[in-house]
């Protein structure tokens, strides 16, 4: 496979050479039917700079004209991307139409899963090394044309959020933390936002296609409800500052030649109410990063919404319904400016609910079929336990 990738590449360079001196026309028709192998994103799109002589908007915006493999992708904790179980997740790709593996490189607790060189994480004691060798792992994946994608939490960090001046306190000072206890950082401390981008850097520079950043929004609960975040919500929102940040951080990651995506609840779509609690506009972000991801887990949805007394009983349906509200809400943005939208489905049984169904196989094709009938192309699985089965998945 590898080989192949290697012809197809040097191919795409001989066509650079032939058409050079070709007219404008010419050369728009040989963008259209070249075809992208995920390891050379960054190589062909040199090259295609060289012969059409034009740089596009966005790479959300030349992918499409171009062309690229679909993502059909799983997640990975740290500790398994670091340990013998990957190869049974590389197999899984190799068999099956997983193409991409989202890995985390900043996780949900603010650990940065590999040693990253960088002088305030080693100060915080941020880094532990479930993944011994990124660079080796990283030449594995390119080496079974894995599309790689590094997750990247950002505003819940209980290592940044050591920091006073960084994290994020409630009136009478005490820290806002989530459930299981996770400090957040504040958003609208610049600091945290160059800390975050540059472990972003470096994940490019480890030669990852894509960052995804995840909790990119503002934190709820009662914590959340007493939080002192420093400024006038009224005069600067929730909505603005996670704009700005993504936007931020686009414009910094832009000479990397990667794409930018964003995790945002599923529910903010057609909700003012969360829009305003978490600072994800669906529409705004849809306008700033190249990729979307709304989590539209069936289970994540309340009784009665969209019509489903248990939405988790109708994985097809209530995927179909919350991306056919993602069209309505994106509708009015030019499709050369719109990110593409790439959902998180559900992978695992959400035994808490009451009426709950098992995620088997079945109901993983159901939610993969909705977003395929909801004009879609592209989906990634969330298992946090990453227990992935073949059942559901078509062959290679």
């Amino acid at each position: 496979m590898l080989m192949k990738k290697y012809m197809k590449f040097f191919a795409a360079v001989a066509i650079v050479i032939g058409v050079m001196c070709a007219c404008s026309a010419e050369r728009t028709t040989v963008a259209k039917e070249m075809i992208i192998t995920p390891s050379f994103n960054n190589t062909v799109q040199r090259a295609f700079d060289m012969y059409a002589a034009e740089k596009v908007e966005s790479f959300a915006t030349y992918y499409r004209r171009i062309g690229h493999d679909k993502v059909h992708g799983i997640y990975v904790t740290g500790p398994i991307a670091g340990s013998a179980s990957m190869d049974g997740l590389i197999e899984l790709a190799d068999k099956t139409e997983i193409n991409t593996m989202v890995i985390d490189i900043k996780n949900d607790e603010g650990v940065i899963t590999c040693e990253a060189g960088l002088e305030m994480a080693d100060e915080l004691g941020a880094c532990i090394r479930y993944i011994p060798d990124i660079e080796a792992l990283m030449t594995k994946l390119k080496e079974h044309n894995i599309y790689t994608i590094a997750r990247i939490v950002c505003f819940k960090d209980a290592y940044l959020a050591s920091v006073p001046q960084y994290a994020l306190k409630k009136t009478d000072g005490s820290p806002v933390k989530d459930a299981n206890g996770t400090a957040y950082v504040n958003p609208y401390c610049r600091e945290t936002w160059e800390y975050i981008v540059d472990v972003a850097k470096k994940a490019a520079e480890w030669g990852f296609d894509e960052i995804q950043f995840d909790y990119v929004r503002f934190p709820v609960g009662s914590g959340a409800a007493n939080a002192d975040y420093g400024v006038d919500l009224s005069v600067y929102t929730k909505e603005q500052v996670i704009t700005e940040f993504l936007q931020y951080a686009s414009d910094e990651l832009r000479q990397s030649d990667i794409l930018i995506g964003a995790d945002v609840f599923g529910t903010v779509i057609g909700s003012r109410t969360d829009t305003e609690q978490v600072g994800q506009n669906y529409k705004l972000l849809g306008q700033t990063v190249d990729v979307l991801s709304p989590m539209i887990y069936p289970s994540h949805y309340a009784a009665g919404v969209f019509g489903f007394d248990v939405p988790d009983a109708y994985p097809y349906g209530t995927v179909l319904a919350a991306l056919n509200g993602s069209s309505d809400e994106l509708s009015d943005i030019n499709l050369q400016e719109r990110a593409i939208v790439r959902p998180w489905l559900q992978a695992f049984t959400a035994t808490w609910v009451n009426g709950h169904i098992v995620y088997d196989g079945n109901a993983i094709r159901e939610q993969i079929n909705a977003v395929y009938d909801a004009g879609y192309e592209e989906w990634i699985l969330w298992n946090a336990s990453n227990r992935y089965s073949y059942e559901g998945l078509l062959p290679e």
